[in-house]
């Protein structure tokens, strides 16, 4: 069954950007953004069926000095990737006020990265991307991004391998580069087929805190990044989407 990709809020191989009309150096703010073009040419499978995504559809505001009302911008990728995630994921990086985009890329023979998208001056570019895993059908699964440690840089957290290696990974974004900050052994977000990713990142006073399950998918784990380094404490029995949604509500 199709899935229906949602927006939702919140070097590298190089793509030949998508131009779209307008002044160069205009302000370029991104309102929505969605996957298209679904295919089956990497048939993995972890989301539930064999199609994938080949396009990342924007929408954006010029600012009014530029004399454009909002417009889409499309991108579409080579075919040695695809997105394979449930959704793109808006958030501002860099503190500008801007909105940038996240996004999961998978490539036929490496397997999965998160790469970060952005409209520039027109333009669909990808401003930077983790390492990909390295293997095909290996995959990633993103939990969220924040001010993980208080040090006024953005980190982004993921699951490596959520089925498999189960991994906790922490990238910082800073100057417009992902640098890997820790990592935590023991911790997942999806089962192999589930249509959503579980979890996300909370504050429920004392920092934000990284919510997943543990591994055997028994308990409801917060892990928080303390001077460099992943602590993670159990907050709930059980693993259901309920408990998530519990936990992410600061019910425990």
């Amino acid at each position: 069954m199709l899935r229906v990709a949602l927006v939702v809020f919140w070097a590298l191989t190089q793509i030949e950007p998508v131009r779209a009309e307008g002044s160069p150096g205009c302000a370029i703010s991104i309102t929505a953004a969605a996957y298209d073009g679904p295919s089956d040419r990497y048939p993995h499978g972890a989301l539930g069926d064999p199609l994938e995504w080949t396009e990342l559809r924007l929408q954006v505001t010029p600012a009014a000095s530029c004399g454009r009302e909002t417009t889409a911008l499309v991108l579409t990728l080579p075919e040695a990737l695809v997105f394979e995630d449930t959704a793109p994921r808006l958030a501002d990086l860099d503190g500008d006020g801007l909105a940038e985009v996240i996004t999961v890329e998978s490539h036929q023979m490496n397997g999965a990265r998160l790469a970060i998208y952005g409209a520039v001056s027109g333009s669909v570019v990808r401003i930077a991307a983790t390492p990909y895993i390295g293997r095909r059908f290996r995959w990633l699964a993103p939990v969220g991004g924040a001010d993980l440690d208080g040090d006024g840089a953005m980190e982004l957290a993921y699951v490596d391998r959520p089925h498999l290696a189960k991994t906790l990974r922490v990238w910082r974004f800073l100057d417009g580069r992902l640098s890997e900050v820790a990592s935590l052994e023991g911790l997942t977000n999806h089962a192999f087929g589930q249509t959503e990713i579980l979890g996300g990142i909370r504050d429920c006073g004392s920092g934000p805190e990284v919510i997943t399950a543990d591994a055997g998918w028994q308990r409801i784990m917060a892990t928080q990044l303390i001077e460099g380094r992943l602590s993670a404490r159990a907050v709930l029995p059980g693993a259901e989407p309920a408990q998530f949604d519990a936990a992410l509500a600061c019910k425990d």
